[in-house]
């Protein structure tokens, strides 16, 4: 796509500009620059009347007779943008222009050009403004099938891989989106190598660091725009314009925003659709609960969705994630990009509004699976922002644990048909509690969790059973319970099938929220420039010197050995990865919060 204005090269092949026998005396290196408009001038003042852009053409009968005065002349063009300057020999310059105009125009870097041969300066006026005026028509009519197009893929609900093939498409240019710790959710090479584009993505990306929200970085030729709505940024969309080229044209922006603003509309829009059937499912559990309705007419209503509740054995069950994530702002949709998925995982590093809601319709839909594929009736909904309850219907009480097992292993088998889990990666070693500076391993002063190494990963979800009741005036007792034995699991370190009342306790485990913005956004505040510095400079990579001091319990002299480098060097750097974070490494609860980043940061970076 180019530009909207001709530059000054094209000009100068236009018909009028050519009858004149043009010649380009000074300022080669200027031909690319863009003719806004064309004026004609016979002042020696004019620069104050001119805006920048224009290409300005002069018989030179007006122009200072000195050389100080050409000199200021041309500086002063040179200093108010124009695009260049023409001057038409014969009235007062015959055989060419002055030396010291060329001197001083090639000086500044402004095209300087003698037409040789008289002409009308109205046809080149009139040639170069139908020139513009046809090549703003062409913007206009590609700006209103940027609106056009993603209107339609926003009414569509349009998947953000199909929204960067098509905003590639119109730009003829490769474009990213990534989530905010720098990872590729979506991209579209527009023909070019996908392998070289994305190699090295994340250092190359903490380099790109243009102001403002929607911006041009010419130093690495990368038109960016923020990702998010009301308020919650969750990514950037990059659209590469070599920075060889001119500054991107307006409609690149426009593009790139309608596009930014497609994809976080999608986000908003795949909420929570529930069917009715869901609707009177959620009713009927919201009314046992609250006494909102009368036994009877839930009992009824149940009946005739095909859920008996009369004369069964009644058991309250609560499935929730083990992390809070409030709805509306964290979580992850299942409908992400093909290219976010990793390793049969769909990456969840990148949230939008509408992320907490899609979260807990995934699992509502899993449970109300796991129901049909164990052979139960139930009724299930959620509960409220981070439940969804069930009130499994048994035959008899005898059947209550072997339902439960069934319900549960159901779960499990639909989550994983629905997200495989990535191949397991190399066990890593637990984290070392942090310790006083050159303080024995052993007398930890603080700590940040770790799994041990040999422990299977837990399930990211709770299954919770209340007490089994006989009457379905009962039935709240069941769930309220089933609930606050969910809630308790949470941080329980075992992985159970089913959680119940006897099994649960105080001791739990910190979840990873690593699909959490909130946490990138911890992870990007207290890293973030030792991650940005580390980008600059890929030889010394400090953040290997922090993991070392701090794996090492804060010990600088079990620190320098693990990083393989003598006793100064590692206080060196611990020196400088202080001022980079403008932290203190002795500080207990300094350290503590960076090696929680840390930790934070390998979950995310975690394939």
């Amino acid at each position: 796509m180019s530009p909207v204005f001709p530059t000054v090269r094209e000009v100068l092949d236009l018909v009028p500009v050519r009858n004149g026998a043009p010649r380009l005396v000074a300022g080669t290196a200027g031909l690319d620059r863009p003719v806004r408009w064309v004026h004609i001038a016979e002042v020696p003042d004019i620069a104050t009347l001119l805006g920048g852009g224009e290409l300005v053409l002069t018989t030179g009968i007006g122009l200072p007779g000195d050389d100080a005065g050409l000199r200021e002349f041309i500086g002063a063009l040179a200093d108010v943008g124009v695009s260049g300057l023409a001057v038409e020999l014969g009235r007062r310059y015959v055989s060419g222009v002055p030396r010291v105009m060329a001197a001083a125009a090639e000086r500044r870097g402004l095209p300087l050009i003698e037409l040789r041969r008289g002409t009308p300066f109205v046809r080149i006026t009139e040639a170069v403004h139908a020139l513009i005026v046809d090549a703003q028509l062409t913007e206009l009519r590609a700006t209103e099938e940027i609106h056009q197009r993603f209107t339609e893929l926003s009414v569509e609900g349009a998947e953000p891989a199909e929204v960067l093939r098509q905003a590639a498409e119109l730009a003829g240019c490769p474009m990213v989106l990534e989530n905010l710790s720098r990872q590729v959710l979506a991209y579209d090479p527009a023909g070019e190598n996908a392998e070289l584009l994305l190699d090295g993505w994340e250092r190359h990306s903490r380099q790109i660091r243009p102001p403002g929200r929607t911006a041009y970085d010419p130093d690495s030729g990368w038109l960016v725009t923020t990702v998010g709505a009301r308020g919650q940024d969750w990514g950037r969309l990059l659209l590469r314009w070599p920075a060889t080229e001119s500054t991107p044209p307006t409609r690149l922006t426009i593009l790139i925003e309608r596009a930014a603003s497609t994809l976080a509309l999608g986000r908003l829009i795949r909420r929570d659709a529930e069917g009715l059937e869901r609707q009177i499912h959620r009713t009927l559990l919201t009314a046992l609960i609250d006494h909102s309705r009368p036994v009877d007419e839930v009992a009824l209503r149940a009946k005739a969705l095909g859920v008996v509740l009369d004369r069964r054995h009644l058991v309250g069950v609560v499935v929730r994630h083990r992390a809070d994530e409030p709805a509306g702002d964290a979580g992850t949709p299942d409908d992400e990009p093909a290219p976010a998925r990793r390793g049969g995982r769909r990456d969840t590093d990148a949230e939008g509004p509408e992320a907490g809601p899609a979260r807990l319709r995934d699992l509502a839909e899993a449970v109300s699976q796991a129901v049909r594929d164990a052979k139960l009736t139930a009724l299930t909904s959620p509960l409220d922002d981070q439940a969804v309850g069930a009130l499994l219907a048994l035959p008899d009480p005898a059947a209550e644990e072997k339902a439960l097992s069934a319900f549960a292993a159901a779960l499990r088998r639909v989550r994983l048909d629905a997200a495989p889990a990535a191949p397991a990666a190399p066990a890593a070693r637990p984290a070392r509690p942090l310790e006083a500076p050159d303080r024995p391993a052993g007398r930890a002063v603080a700590s940040a969790s770790a799994r041990p190494v040999d422990a299977p990963p837990r399930a990211a979800i709770v299954v919770a059973a209340g007490s089994g009741v006989g009457s379905l005036r009962e039935a709240r007792r069941s769930l309220i319970e089933a609930r606050q034995v969910a809630e308790a699991a949470r941080r329980d370190p075992r992985d159970l099938p089913c959680y119940r009342l006897p099994h649960v306790g105080l001791a739990g485990l910190l979840h990873l929220l690593r699909d959490e913005p909130r946490l990138q956004t911890f992870v990007e505040r207290e890293l973030g420039p030792l991650l940005a510095y580390d980008a600059q400079h890929p030889r010394e990579q400090l953040l290997g010197t922090l993991r070392a001091y701090l794996e090492q319990g804060r010990n600088k002299s079990a620190g320098a050995a693990a990083a393989h480098l003598s006793r100064p060097a590692f206080y060196e750097r611990l020196a400088r990865i202080g001022r980079i974070l403008d932290a203190d490494l002795d500080s207990v609860d300094r350290c503590l919060s960076l090696h929680v980043a840390l930790l934070a940061l390998d979950a995310v970076r975690t394939p």
